[in-house]
């Protein structure tokens, strides 16, 4: 039986119009069937949205000016499209839009930094991922075929950090978040790039205040993509692309895809 193959990508574009050459290369390359995309920081009528449909390709989105801002890049057209939480609370729609394609559930999510351990947007955070959970466990379950990806801002282990001692405590790589993160990935999710590549020193973003950051391997892995178990058996591999983080003016974070073999 032949099967097919589905690309799932993720970027953090780190403002999309900045990006956007990057992007649709990137796009024409690779061909993904889906790109989630963060940080586009463009409210939605100044979303490049034409020069996705000239490579025909779908797009949907939601923005505000000069933050946030989730996009779904699509061969397929989108239904079921959710846009931010459903919980009754802040809607949050400019940090997770959600869509099915075919029988594929797709959530892209842009999580929340957190800022310091001490302040309240680190509370946010750790209560965003509870109100995910929640989103999860209403819309979906663990049988469902779900993939879950974005920047999650979260360094799961210490070898998705150059420096596990000295950044223990940061934001990113916390007990708390780690804590909040394993809730979730009990719920019925997979990591499918650790599936496949268990070594250290891989990593999707890299902080441009650290001269050659990428040269010297120091990075974090907080863009992932996860999947349920019906679709994560499906994985046959998983890549971080280095080379966009090469370029002039690149985003600080690089593109993470995963290949799967449809039945």
């Amino acid at each position: 039986m032949k099967h097919k193959k589905f690309i799932a990508a993720t970027y953090n574009a780190n403002s999309i119009r900045s990006r956007i050459g990057i992007v649709t290369d990137w796009l024409k390359t690779y061909a993904p069937d889906v790109l989630c995309i963060q940080e586009t920081k463009v409210v939605d009528d100044q979303f490049p949205k034409e020069l996705f449909l000239e490579l025909g390709y779908h797009v949907i989105f939601r923005g505000q000016k000069s933050y946030n801002g989730v996009a779904i890049v699509s061969k397929k057209a989108a239904s079921n499209i959710r846009y931010g939480f459903d919980d009754g609370g802040q809607a949050d729609e400019s940090r997770l839009i959600s869509a099915l394609f075919g029988d594929i559930h797709i959530v892209n999510t842009y999580v929340p930094q957190g800022t310091a351990p001490d302040s309240p947007n680190f509370q946010y955070k750790l209560d965003w991922f509870g109100r995910l959970k929640k989103f999860f466990s209403s819309n979906f379950t663990p049988f469902s075929k779900l993939i879950w990806m974005g920047d999650l801002n979260i360094a799961p282990t210490p070898i998705d950090v150059y420096d596990p001692q000295e950044l223990l405590g940061h934001v990113c790589y916390h007990p708390e978040v780690h804590k909040a993160l394993q809730t979730l990935m009990e719920w019925g999710f997979t990591d499918v790039f650790r599936m496949h590549h268990p070594e250290p020193n891989q990593y999707t973003f890299w902080d441009y205040r650290i001269p050659n950051a990428l040269k010297r391997k120091m990075g974090w892995r907080i863009d992932h993509i996860m999947a349920t178990t019906s679709i994560a058996n499906l994985c046959v591999d998983s890549l971080i692309d280095i080379e966009p983080r090469l370029k002039e003016k690149p985003s600080d974070h690089t593109f993470l895809w995963a290949t799967f073999e449809l039945k």
